[in-house]
């Protein structure tokens, strides 16, 4: 199953994750099929760079968000777009 997961890119004590889809069975710091967006939660309110059309594009492929990407999505309102369509 393909899943739209968080993948840490920084140093110890400064977290930094791509947003990027992968299959499952991908260990976190493997592979991965392409990059979407980036997620910083270091700053008072957290930044977020997602490319919407390649997310919901994914979605509609039948990809599988994490916990942790619907939770960053649904506060940006992605989920909620998702849902109407």
């Amino acid at each position: 199953m393909v899943r739209i997961r968080l993948k840490k890119v920084g140093a110890k004590k400064k977290p930094f994750y791509r947003i990027i889809v992968a299959d499952q069975r991908a260990s976190q710091k493997g592979s991965f099929i392409e990059q979407i967006g980036t997620y910083d939660p270091k700053p008072e309110k957290p930044l977020v760079n997602i490319d919407e059309n390649k997310f919901i594009e994914w979605i509609k492929k039948g990809a599988q968000p994490s916990d942790s990407v619907k939770q960053i999505t649904g506060s940006m309102g992605l989920m909620d777009k998702i849902n109407a369509s």
